[in-house]
């Protein structure tokens, strides 16, 4: 798990490098969508020698590499391109309903799913260089509320964390991520 999460923020630092910018936002990984930065991981991930051309951006789960990981992503971004805070940034790590796009429902739809390979639910967050909105509370949030309302335990939480992004306000990646068991 530990080297997967360390794959993921080492394919958003090559996508940051590449200075190429999601629509009209500033150059930087930070300002992606989640469809597009999954298949950009995706691509990146099948560079390396280790995923020898299995990982594909699917609908679900979100990234499938083929006999290793049935992957599902989360951005938690608390401000905007624009240095302004976001609205509503944490709803989906933290709304503890089925049917919703949470990390707790995407919980569920893992363990679920029915492939052979291992699951992992993802957060890529992303913080300024001194947090203004620091997303450990918001990850331990999470982990109390998995712990007393999943019907079956999750990993404890593995994380990589990346500096010196080149977007002003998404200076630091966080990539954050729990092992889910299948049913």
């Amino acid at each position: 798990m530990q080297q997967l999460i360390e794959d993921i923020a080492d394919a958003c630092v090559a996508i940051d490098a590449s200075g190429v910018p999601f629509k009209a936002f500033q150059p930087g990984v930070g300002p992606y969508g989640e469809p597009q930065l999954v298949k950009q991981i995706a691509a990146s991930l099948n560079r390396l020698p280790a995923y020898n051309e299995r990982a594909a951006s699917k609908r679900i789960p979100d990234l499938l590499i083929t006999g290793s990981w049935a992957v599902e992503f989360k951005i938690a971004r608390p401000f905007g391109d624009n240095g302004m805070e976001a609205e509503n940034w944490s709803v989906n790590l933290l709304h503890p309903f089925p049917g919703n796009v949470s990390v707790f429902a995407d919980c569920l739809k893992l363990h679920d799913w029915p492939g052979p390979e291992r699951r992992a639910a993802v957060v890529i967050g992303f913080e300024h260089l001194t947090p203004q909105i620091a997303l450990d509370p918001l990850f331990d949030a999470f982990d109390a509320i998995a712990a007393r309302l999943l019907p079956f335990p999750i990993s404890a939480r593995v994380e990589a964390r990346r500096t010196n992004l080149r977007h002003p306000v998404h200076g630091v990646l966080r990539v954050v991520g729990w092992e889910v068991p299948a049913a």
